[in-house]
């Protein structure tokens, strides 16, 4: 058996029906060309092959008695790979949009908790003539980046695939479940030694509260003269920050990596701060639209890796920080300006106390009272009266710079499926992926029905800070092209999906059958790109709408 960390046990313990705590991914992909078969059935048996290679897959919960303390993992002798890889067909059209939809369906019931906490979905009957895949994986198991390692197990770098060995045979135990003895003195010996390594850590708390007085030069050297001037500990209220119930809306959007670069370079920032400013933008306009936008600042909370270089246990090692977005401020460079010195203050003092903060801690006796705590706090309706401390939840995920195979078949995106929570409604999760950056946006259905709104202001505002930025140089331009090329024969799909009657295609033939044009993108080299996507203004709104061109491969823009 193996102990949960007080991290990794938190996220069970804080579980409830209406907050499920699962994170996921989906995966849009590209079949074999003259691929005939039943990929289904090709994709359960490579799953099969490949469980034993990450112990999240092999490995469920074994729960203490009353629930005095966090629960151990132990292997599962009887694996049922029919009810962890299931299929699905979409009804007709097939749709993107039913697609996205049918992801927050699936993504709002909660892990059955007798069997390892995975379920992998393939989808088909999309209009394209391609496949999806839709993952989730409890996050007790795992955080951002070891989903990342994770992935290593499943993918590969070409459609032939890696040799993977067979694991090696054991003895079975024959043991359902452990004895409540067994179970209890496993606790006790495990907070035992929780106790002794908080103890062993009390001078290195000391030295980090102490340093707390002490001036930051290299804090200083970064212009966090510009931060604000105040810590609000509280973030303004804003319809995000309500209780939810267990219905889920998504959708995805891509923009360019590269574009992302440029922006974060010209302007002086980093990479993460153009994600928070393009979030923050788009979040602006959309609460603006309803006369809803606070006059203070809204708060992100953003997680933060403590994770080792090289260390991939599936496992969370992660804290937060609370950044500033800036929404009160209207020009977008002095926003993003704002975000980056709130950032740079923020994660000065998280420094401090990287080295100290515990992802494991002693829990006995207060599971039980953690899980009835989290289960009030959300249906007494508190949450709808107490000043929340963040409004919104943005993490972004380093992926694979190259593209990646699943069963043979093409993983064209990347969407992240995260976690909506009670008052925080929404949360944006982006994961790059080979010259992508993919924003999945999960919410709270009845608190955020108009999801999509607020992904096409994010490709807006990602265009705005472009225009700003200017032209990239000559050497970023070549994986730009591609990038647009790539997504060339998505384009009358996803301006159908969309439906706007504002978007405008340049340069694609009308009325050329659109399942057979991307059924042969990956057949055959991407030609120089001749689609260029024009804007106009709404008929009711004096917003830009987002070019299609930014919006890569037939997973992109379509939306639930």
């Amino acid at each position: 058996m193996k102990h949960l960390s007080g991290l990794d046990a938190t996220f069970l313990h804080l579980e409830t029906p209406e907050m499920p705590m699962h994170v996921g991914s989906l995966n849009v992909l590209d079949l074999p060309p003259g691929y005939e078969g039943d990929f289904y059935e090709d994709a359960k048996a490579f799953m099969a092959s490949r469980i034993h290679l990450a112990d999240v897959f092999t490995r469920k919960l074994a729960l203490m008695p009353f629930d005095l303390s966090n629960p151990v993992w132990v292997d599962e002798e009887d694996m049922d790979i029919d009810y962890h890889v299931r299929h699905i067909t979409l009804p007709k059209p097939g749709t993107n949009r039913q697609l996205q939809q049918y992801v927050a369906r699936l993504h709002s019931t909660l892990l059955d908790r007798s069997r390892p906490l995975w379920e992998f979905f393939i989808i088909d009957g999309l209009q394209s003539g391609q496949a999806a895949l839709y993952t989730k994986v409890h996050h007790a198991g795992i955080d951002g980046q070891a989903g990342v390692a994770l992935g290593k197990a499943i993918f590969d770098l070409d459609a032939v695939g890696r040799v993977v060995k067979p694991p090696r045979a054991r003895a079975r135990s024959n043991n359902y479940s452990l004895g409540m003895a067994e179970l209890a003195g496993a606790a006790l010996r495990n907070t035992a030694q929780q106790y002794v390594k908080l103890f062993k850590m009390a001078p290195a708390f000391a030295r980090a509260i102490g340093g707390l007085a002490k001036p930051d030069e290299k804090a200083a050297e970064k212009s966090l003269t510009k931060a604000p001037k105040k810590f609000n500990l509280l973030a303004p209220r804003t319809p995000f920050n309500v209780s939810i119930t267990n219905q889920r809306t998504f959708a995805g959007r891509t923009i360019s990596l590269a574009e992302t670069k440029h922006i974060a370079k010209h302007f002086g920032v980093t990479l993460n701060d153009v994600v928070m400013g393009t979030v923050a933008g788009a979040i602006r306009k959309y609460l603006k639209d309803s006369n809803e936008l606070p006059d203070k600042t809204m708060v992100g909370a953003i997680p933060v890796s403590l994770r080792e270089s090289g260390d991939e246990t599936a496992n969370n090692q992660a804290s937060m920080i609370l950044v500033s977005l800036a929404t009160n401020i209207k020009d977008p460079v002095a926003r993003l300006k704002q975000i980056n010195a709130s950032s740079n203050a923020s994660k000065s003092t998280m420094n401090k106390f990287k080295a100290i903060i515990l992802d494991d801690f002693p829990m006995f006796g207060a599971p039980w009272l953690i899980s009835g705590v989290a289960s009030m706090f959300g249906r007494s309706g508190l949450v709808n009266v107490i000043p929340p401390v963040a409004n919104i939840a943005i993490s972004n995920v380093a992926g694979a710079p190259f593209p990646m195979y699943f069963a043979g078949a093409l993983v064209t995106c990347y969407y992240p499926v995260s976690i909506a929570s009670h008052g925080m409604a929404l949360n944006v999760t982006v994961q790059s992926y080979n010259g992508r950056m993919d924003y999945g946006l999960i919410a709270c259905r009845r608190a955020v029905p108009d999801i999509t709104e607020i992904g096409d202001y994010m490709l807006a505002e990602h265009k705005t800070l472009m225009d700003l930025a200017g032209p990239m140089a000559a050497a970023a331009q070549p994986a730009a092209a591609a990038a647009t090329a790539a997504a060339a024969p998505a384009l009358e799909v996803v301006a159908r999906a969309v439906r706007k009657p504002n978007l405008k295609i340049v340069g694609k033939p009308a009325g050329k059958p659109v399942g057979k044009s991307i059924a042969k993108a990956a057949a055959k080299p991407i030609p120089k790109p001749i689609v260029k996507a024009v804007t106009k203004p709404a008929a009711k709104s004096t917003r830009k709408a987002p070019a299609p061109a930014k919006r890569a491969r037939a997973g992109a823009t379509a939306s639930s």
